[in-house]
């Protein structure tokens, strides 16, 4: 009998010890939290950069949470989940800013609370994190604009679709579109329009924009929604082929108005190299390894000419069990 109660008492106290012990090994091992511009699951881009995140804490042994707001308008609501993020205290955090300016304040207080911070796909006022991994925007907003100008040989009217304004990344693909296009003196830039992260709102613009400019000619949507909503909107109005339109990104409705020629060329960035780039740097961040201040992960041109390439297919459908 002696012998039985002893048997039982230690099993409890191994219960104990284990139960004790995944507890304070979750205290001592954070998670990384990724936040990335929007949760939305209609957005291709960041369901992709999601992918590329995983697969890199899959291989490093990292946990990894994923946190965000359900549009990349909510700004506050952003500002709001990082100042959680950082009572947790995580071992690090990748963020995809949603404004240049306003989310500095927030980010401040993160380093100054010594959590290391990576800002991925969007930069911040002042450089504050250790790390940017993103695609060179201005570079790639030149990219449309020379990709539009191929498209249009008599040049003409042209409007500019962005998507949420303040953010670095609208603010540098438009600044590169332009300085391309205004190298052409035929020409002629309307005001820009923001699609607010919605393909219903870059719908409702490209319409009115059909309606109220006869003479448009070309159009370019700075981001997958706006791209996708200025699409549907050509579409519907039958003005394929004559209204030139150039996006970004790679969503699978993307590709087929290329195919369809609704789209003459879209700018792809490389969203699964971005995340699994950016959660490898923020392990070694939190390592204390040193890391580069910023990595460009590219981006491409596509035509309808050159989508069937091996090169160009790897790009637009990239193998997610494997490293880029």
């Amino acid at each position: 009998m002696k012998r039985w109660l002893f048997f039982v008492v230690i099993v409890i106290l191994l219960i104990f010890v284990c139960i004790y012990g995944l507890k304070v090994s979750g205290k001592s091992n954070p998670s990384i939290v990724f936040v990335p511009k929007t949760t939305d699951k209609r957005i291709e881009f960041w369901q992709v950069v999601e992918q590329g995140v995983n697969a890199a804490a899959a291989e490093m042994g990292a946990e990894v949470k994923v946190v965000g707001t359900d549009t990349e308008k909510d700004v506050d609501g952003q500002i709001r989940l990082l100042r959680e993020v950082m009572a947790s205290k995580p071992k690090a955090i990748v963020l995809a800013a949603l404004d240049y300016e306003r989310t500095v304040p927030i980010a401040n207080e993160i380093v100054k609370a010594g959590i290391p911070l990576i800002t991925l796909d969007s930069g911040l006022k002042g450089g504050i994190s250790k790390s940017l991994i993103a695609t060179d925007n201005v570079e790639a907003g030149k990219k449309a604009g020379e990709a539009l100008i191929e498209s249009l040989p008599d040049k003409g009217l042209v409007a500019i679709i962005n998507f949420i304004k303040g953010s670095s990344t609208s603010i540098e693909r438009e600044n590169g579109l332009r300085e391309a296009l205004q190298k052409d003196k035929g020409f002629l830039l309307l005001d820009t329009y923001y699609s607010e992260g919605s393909p219903d709102r870059a719908y409702d613009i490209t319409k009115q924009l059909l309606t109220d400019h006869p003479d448009l000619k070309g159009i370019v949507g700075l981001n997958e929604p706006s791209a996708l909503g200025a699409a549907r909107a050509v579409r519907d109005l039958k003005k394929p082929g004559e209204i030139k339109l150039i996006g970004f990104d790679s969503s699978m409705e993307e590709i087929g108005f290329l195919e369809e020629e609704i789209m003459q060329a879209i700018v792809v960035q490389k969203p699964f190299n971005m995340g699994y780039v950016g959660l490898k740097t923020a392990i070694q961040l939190s390592n204390g390894q040193k890391v580069e201040g910023r990595i460009d992960t590219g981006s491409e041109v596509i035509w309808k000419t050159n989508i069937y390439t091996k090169t160009n297919q790897k790009l637009l459908f990239p193998i997610l069990d494997k490293r880029p």
